[in-house]
């Protein structure tokens, strides 16, 4: 008997009946995939697959899974972010052993690493609840570790599906038709974010004290958590702003109570570099989880919906280790485009229900890719022919576009 979810009218519905396709063929097709010469575009994928999708029958299976649990991200933020620190300080314990030493080390980076990605979580929770949540993560981990929640605030517009891809998108690259040096060089600037995170809040914070024109170049150019160097942040409206400002003066003053122990002596020059190693680690797992969350495949125009679809990724709900390095609910990314109000804590559930009950020729299926290194190394072979088409120029978001975009999080 197939379990009974409530439909979009309130009454009990069955998940629907149809062809049935199985997680192993899912994975075959991966594979099959795999040994394929690599797509060029998303209609290549879609060619694929029926080409239909009915977004009710998906909210249908998926069911009871929208409402987020306060108490599951409390726990996990907290329990993540103490161990995290924990491991952290104990890098420095002079009599633990060099192995110990860097397990701790290790530890310590992929805890603060999904700590910090709670951030994507805030940008999606509903704007009028976790409000609590949303001042204490800043607290304990935006401010110290110089990722403020304003700097995501653009982030949707990466769902907006008029902007997906295009020049109004901060976070895409048409990487898929590239050189593969784009894709060294952003990997490469890991290297460097960190320091730039402090000259961003401890030297151009001031700055835009003192003149408007370099408040807005500083809002515009270096204020955004972004893959494309050319993205211009929309202006903030007014309320958005204050958020702004005082976050900003929360990473300043952190900066200088951080440098002022080490001036004197309180903390040893070793954390100086540890936060540094710390952050390269941080930056360089996110940025490589970010290369497999995506196919790449647009070429700077708009998409459907079901293009956006396919050129994200999921991966398998089963594998233990995409926890890791894709931790709260980033390894089911095309599923989190497909719902983006669904939180993380269900949508391993979600992916399992929809790779049980969908058509088995649904697009959906062909979002799952095999492994990290699967997806990675189809990347790395579709950039290999990568002549980069011209890239549209990107525009000036109008303002009510703009307002629109920020008000909606400006209480975050």
């Amino acid at each position: 008997m197939l379990p009974r979810i409530p439909s979009s009218d309130g009454r009990p519905a069955e998940i629907p009946r149809g062809p049935i396709a199985p997680a192993l063929p899912a994975t075959r097709l991966a594979r099959t995939m795999e040994s394929l010469p690599p797509p060029r575009t998303p209609a290549e994928l879609l060619g694929a697959t029926s080409s239909r999708f009915s977004m009710a029958e998906a909210r249908r299976i998926v069911g009871e899974q929208f409402r987020a649990n306060p108490a599951i991200y409390w726990v996990d933020l907290l329990v993540t972010w103490v161990l995290g620190i924990a491991a952290f300080r104990l890098v420095r314990e002079a009599s633990l052993g060099v192995g110990l030493h860097l397990l701790l080390f290790v530890a310590s980076c992929l805890l603060i690493y999904r700590a910090g990605l709670f951030i994507h979580e805030l940008v999606h929770l509903p704007a009028d609840r976790f409000r609590g949540f949303r001042i204490v993560w800043n607290l304990l981990c935006g401010i110290p570790f110089l990722i403020p929640s304003f700097v995501y605030y653009t982030h949707l517009d990466h769902h907006r599906r008029r902007h997906y891809g295009t020049g109004h998108d901060g976070e895409y690259l048409p990487l898929s038709h590239r050189s593969r040096w784009w894709i060294v060089a952003y990997l490469a600037q890991s290297l460097i974010i960190p320091v730039l995170a402090v000259v961003r809040f401890g030297l151009l914070t001031p700055l835009t004290w003192f003149h408007p024109s370099i408040r807005t170049w500083v809002h515009r150019r270096a204020s955004s958590m972004i893959i494309d160097p050319m993205y211009l942040r929309p202006l903030p409206t007014d309320r958005v702003l204050r958020t702004i400002r005082l976050q900003e003066v929360g990473c300043f003053l952190f900066i200088v109570a951080f440098a002022t122990l080490i001036f004197l002596g309180h903390q040893p020059m070793f954390v100086l570099y540890q936060a540094y190693a710390t952050g390269v680690v941080v930056v360089t797992i996110n940025a490589v989880r970010t290369l497999a969350a995506h196919r790449w495949l647009g070429e700077g125009d708009s998409m459907t919906f079901l293009e956006q679809l396919v050129d994200s990724v999921n991966m398998p709900a089963g594998s233990w280790w995409n926890i890791w390095w894709a931790p709260v609910g980033l390894r089911f990314h095309a599923l989190h485009h497909l719902f983006p109000t669904l939180p993380y804590h269900a949508l391993a559930t979600a992916h399992r229900r929809l790779m049980a009950h969908l058509p088995a020729d649904s697009p959906y299926r062909v979002t799952e890719s095999r492994s990290l290194l699967a997806e990675l190394r189809s990347l790395w072979r579709r950039s290999a022919t990568g002549a980069s088409p011209p890239r549209p120029a990107n525009p000036l978001v109008p303002a009510p576009l703009a307002n629109r975009s920020l008000e909606s999080v400006g209480n975050r």
